[in-house]
C-alpha cells in the first residue's frame, strides 16, 4: 500500500489528493444542501498547488494577513476574507484590492478604517464570552482576550456601515459546541442582525471527522440564515484533515534508560503542534509503547533536549534508514515549520493515483535566505 515510500527521500510531506477529495466533497456537499458558504482557512493549510482543486469544491479562502490574502486572491480567487486583530494601514490599502470581506477585531479598528472601504463587505469580529473547550492557548472566549469585540464593548456605538458579524470560539470541535456558542451569540448581538448581510461562524468545526454530528451543524445553520442572513464557515483542519503524512527517516539508535530512535524529522520544526497542542501523532504500524515487541522513544535531529516526537512500539527493531509515516500532517505542519538549528525543511508531495510527484524541494537557499 505504501510502495511509494521506499524511494522517497525525506523529510518530506505527502499530501494524499484522494483524501482531500474525500472531505472537500463533503465540504461541497454541506454548500449545495444548506447554501452556505465554506471558505479555506489558509492558516491550516496552504499548499497552493492544491488550489485550483479545493476552489472547484468550495466559494473561497480565509486569511489572517496581506500575505495569506494575496495567495488566495491568486491562487484560488472567488472570495476573500481577511481578519487580522489589527492591521497596519499601508496593508490595509491593499487589501482592499483584493479582499471581498474584511473583518476588524474592535470598533476601534472600525472607527479608523471605515472611510477607507470601498467596494468591501466589513464585518466586525465579535466575542460571545463562552468558552467551550480547555485548551486555554486556542481558546478566543478566555479571560483577557483580545480577540473579538464584547457586548460591553460595543455598547452605545455606532456601526452603521458594517454588513457581518464573525466569531471564531472552536477548536478540533462538534456541532454541539457551536451551538451553545450560537445561543449567547444570538442573546448578545441579535439586536444588529437587523442591519446585516451575512454572518461567519469561524472555525474549528471538525466536519469531516467521522461521527462529526453534520444534521446539528445543518440546524444551526438553518437558525442563522432564519435571521435572513449569508452563513459563511471557514474550516481548515476539515479541509485537509487526515490528508496527509510526514516521512521520516530513522538515522540512528542511542541507548539511554530506553531504545531512543533520531529521525531526520523533529517535533520542534517540521510538527511544533506536537509540542505546542502537545499531542502525539500517530505513526502507520506503530502501536502505543509496549504494545508490540519493541519501544521506542522518537526524537528529533536539534539541540533542544525537548525535541520528542513521543514513545511508539514497533514489531521489529528500528534500524538506519527505516522510514516512518507520521499521520494527519497535512494541517498546520507546513504552515508552521521552522529552520531551527539550520533544520532542512522537508519537502512538499503529492500522491495522485498511486504515484508520488514532488512539487517543491528546499535547500540551503531557503535558509540563507531567511537571515539576510
Amino acid at each position: 500500500m505504501y510502495d511509494w515510500l521506499k524511494n522517497l527521500k525525506t523529510p518530506c510531506y505527502v499530501i494524499d489528493e484522494a483524501a482531500l477529495i474525500r472531505n472537500l466533497e463533503v465540504l461541497r456537499a454541506l454548500e449545495v444542501r444548506t447554501s452556505c458558504k465554506v471558505l479555506l482557512a489558509q492558516k491550516a493549510f496552504s499548499a497552493f498547488a492544491l488550489y485550483p482543486l479545493i476552489g472547484k469544491y468550495i466559494s473561497g479562502t480565509t486569511a489572517s494577513g496581506l500575505f495569506e490574502a494575496r495567495l488566495g486572491y491568486e491562487e484560488m480567487g472567488g472570495e476573500v476574507h481577511v481578519f487580522s486583530p489589527a492591521f497596519t494601514e499601508e496593508d490595509f490599502a491593499e487589501l482592499t484590492k483584493i479582499c471581498s470581506h474584511i473583518v476588524f477585531n474592535s470598533f476601534g479598528q472600525w472607527e479608523k478604517y471605515k472611510e477607507k472601504v470601498f467596494g468591501v463587505s466589513a464585518g466586525l469580529r465579535v466575542n460571545p464570552e463562552k468558552s467551550t473547550q480547555n485548551h486555554a492557548i486556542y481558546d478566543p472566549c478566555a479571560p483577557f482576550s483580545r480577540l473579538g469585540a464584547t457586548a460591553g464593548s460595543l455598547q452605545g456605538r455606532d456601526l452603521t456601515g458594517l454588513e457581518g458579524l464573525h466569531f471564531h470560539t472552536l477548536c478540533e470541535q462538534d456541532a454541539d459546541a457551536l451551538e451553545v456558542t450560537l445561543d449567547e451569540f444570538e442573546r448578545k448581538f441579535s439586536y444588529l442582525f437587523k442591519q446585516l448581510k451575512w454572518v461567519n461562524l469561524g472555525g474549528g468545526h471538525h466536519i469531516t471527522r467521522a461521527g462529526y454530528d453534520i444534521e446539528r451543524l445543518d440546524r444551526c445553520i438553518a437558525r442563522m440564515k432564519a435571521h435572513g442572513l449569508q452563513v459563511y464557515i471557514e474550516p481548515g483542519e476539515a479541509v485537509a484533515l487526515n490528508a496527509g503524512w510526514l516521512a521520516a527517516s530513522v538515522l540512528d539508535v542511542v541507548q539511554n534508560g530506553m531504545d531512543i530512535a533520531v529521525l531526520d524529522a523533529s517535533a520542534a520544526c517540521h510538527m511544533p503542534d506536537v509540542l505546542e497542542m502537545p499531542y502525539r501523532p500517530s505513526i502507520v504500524g506503530a502501536g502505543l509503547p509496549g504494545e508490540k515487541k519493541y519501544t521506542y522513544r522518537l526524537a528529533g535531529n536539534t539541540c533542544l533536549a525537548g525535541d520528542v516526537i513521543g514513545d511508539y512500539s514497533f514489531d521489529r527493531a528500528l534500524i538506519p534508514d527505516d522510514k516512518l509515516l507520521f499521520c494527519d500532517m497535512a494541517i498546520y505542519s507546513m504552515v508552521k515549520n521552522n529552520t531551527f538549528n539550520g533544520m532542512p525543511l522537508p519537502s512538499i508531495a503529492v500522491l495522485r493515483n498511486g504515484e508520488v510527484e514532488v512539487i517543491k524541494q528546499f535547500g540551503y537557499e531557503d535558509f540563507k535566505s531567511r537571515l539576510s
